[in-house]
C-alpha cells in the first residue's frame, strides 16, 4: 500500500488484549478502529485471533472476562456465526471486506525464523515466542482450516494466498486490490454551476493582484 496517498489509509495492529480491551467483547476494539468513508483500513491481525490462538490456547478464554455460559458449548461455531454477522451488517453499510490468508509453508517459517536470528539487521524481527508457537503447527492448521471453511461468505469471502515467495504474495494480492477499486468506478467530486463560478471569481481575484 506504500503507493496510497497515506490520508487516505490507515494501519491498526492488534496485539495481546490490553486490560481496557479486555473489558470489552471481543469484537470491541476492530470495531471502533473501522475506517471512515471512503479511508481504507489495514487490519494487521484482527478479531480472528479469538478463533486462532484463543483456539489453540484455551486458557485465554479464562482472561477475558465472560460469563459462564459465553465459554460453554461450541463457542468457536458460536464466534463463527458472530463474525459473519458482523461483517455482513458491515458490507450491508457500504464496507467492503477483502479478508487475506497468507498461507506460509512451516519449511519456509524456519528459513525466515533463522534468517532473523542469522542476521543482525533482523534481529528486530524475531520473538521467542514465534519459536515456541511452531510447536503448536498442526493445532494451528487445523484451527486455520476450520476457521476458513466456516468464514468464507459471499459478502465477505477469504482469499488464501501461496506466501513462500513475497513477490508473488504481493503481487496477487495487489491484483485483488486492485480489481476491487476499479469495480467501485470512483471519480472525482464533480462541481456544480454554482461552485464554477465561484472558482471562476478567485481567480479572477487572484489575477488582478498582478
Amino acid at each position: 500500500m506504500s503507493g496510497v496517498n497515506p490520508q487516505g489509509c490507515q494501519v491498526f495492529s492488534f496485539k495481546a488484549p490490553s486490560p481496557e480491551e479486555l473489558d470489552h467483547d471481543y469484537l470491541w476494539r476492530c470495531t471502533k478502529a473501522l475506517p471512515e468513508r471512503g479511508r481504507i483500513g489495514i487490519f494487521n491481525r484482527s478479531y480472528y485471533e479469538e478463533v486462532l490462538v484463543a483456539r489453540v490456547h484455551p486458557e485465554i478464554l479464562e482472561r477475558q472476562q465472560l460469563p459462564k455460559e459465553a465459554k460453554g458449548g461450541n463457542v468457536w461455531k458460536r464466534r463463527y456465526k458472530e463474525i459473519n454477522n458482523f461483517e455482513e451488517y458491515l458490507v450491508s453499510n457500504g464496507i467492503i471486506v477483502l479478508k487475506f490468508f497468507l498461507n506460509v509453508s512451516k519449511k519456509e517459517q524456519k528459513r525466515r525464523f533463522l534468517e532473523r536470528l542469522t542476521k543482525a539487521e533482523k534481529h528486530w524481527k524475531f520473538s521467542l515466542t514465534d519459536a515456541k508457537e511452531r510447536g503448536h503447527w498442526a493445532d494451528y492448521m487445523e484451527a486455520y482450516e476450520r476457521m476458513l471453511e466456516a468464514t468464507s461468505t459471499v459478502h465477505a469471502p477469504w482469499h488464501v494466498v501461496p506466501a513462500d515467495h513475497k513477490w508473488f504474495t504481493r503481487a496477487a494480492v495487489a491484483d485483488i486490490i486492485v480489481r476491487k477499486l476499479r469495480s467501485l468506478d470512483l471519480r472525482h467530486p464533480e462541481i456544480d454551476d454554482a461552485q464554477r463560478e465561484e472558482l471562476r471569481k478567485a481567480k479572477a481575484m487572484l489575477e488582478a493582484e498582478d
